[in-house]
């Protein structure tokens, strides 16, 4: 199926209790966490999407219960020099997880084939190639047993301003904006060629693309952490584990039977 941005653009407000919703998200994302440790299963969530999509609120409120020796999250910028001088991919290997840990990427691989062929830092046969290399990557992971979610934030270039703006004005969010930002703007056009010949090329069966309508922050949040829950879930037995017998044991003769 062919993904278009246009029908993420409606920005609908939230409709219910935003708090309550969230807190019970949270609370359901706590026990996945639990799931994914004691069946020692691996995830990996990848966030892709435009500048001041609100990627960062949405991984703050899905990690906010996690324990943190469980996680990580790993905030992709422009690759050193060490990274530069090897295939593309193998700084990601790095930091993929391990058993019973989940691994959040914000921006990924994907850049190879947005701000890489945008700006040109890779050429034209290395991003093209590259949508083959990053469905393989992905396959290889899905075969070995890695649940990978990825989640495009959408906002139109209208709200896009608004925030940019805002964080101008407010003297504790201005280092966030950088000279990136107003180049990406400046592209648009550009941009928006390339994720939709991204998602033509990687909206794979193993890894299907999830696009967020971001216009409202709380819409987003709560569609984004629901997402998430849903596709981990879907991967691991949601039981609570088996009380082990020799704990059972050690607790009725420290507590007696109660």
């Amino acid at each position: 199926m062919t993904i278009n941005l246009s029908a993420y653009e409606a920005g609908a407000k939230f409709d219910g209790d935003y708090d309550a919703t969230l807190a019970a998200l949270q609370e359901r994302l706590s026990r996945i966490l639990v799931a994914h440790i004691v069946h020692r299963k691996r995830a990996v969530i990848a966030f892709e999407g435009w500048d001041a999509a609100g990627k960062g609120g949405a991984i703050q409120r899905l990690t906010s219960g996690w324990d943190p020796r469980h996680f990580s999250v790993w905030p992709i910028g422009a690759p050193t020099e060490e990274e530069k001088a090897r295939h593309f991919l193998w700084r990601f290997w790095r930091d993929l997880p391990g058993a019973g840990e989940i691994a959040i990427f914000d921006r990924s691989w994907y850049g190879r084939v947005l701000v890489e062929r945008v700006e040109q830092f890779a050429s034209e046969a290395q991003w093209r190639r590259a949508y083959d290399e990053i469905n393989e990557f992905e396959c290889q992971q899905a075969m070995d047993g890695t649940t990978l979610v990825k989640l495009f934030l959408h906002v139109t270039e209208a709200e896009q301003d608004k925030r940019l703006k805002a964080r101008l004005k407010h003297p504790w969010k201005r280092w966030k904006v950088n000279a990136e930002d107003f180049r990406n703007r400046a592209r648009r056009e550009d941009y928006l060629a390339a994720i939709e010949e991204m998602f033509a090329n990687t909206d794979t069966r193993w890894a299907p693309w999830k696009v967020i309508d971001g216009n409202d922050k709380k819409s987003a949040r709560i569609a984004a952490l629901t997402a998430v829950a849903e596709a981990l879930e879907a991967a691991i037995p949601m039981k609570p584990p088996a009380f082990p017998s020799e704990i059972e044991a050690l607790a009725r003769e420290a507590f007696g039977k109660g």
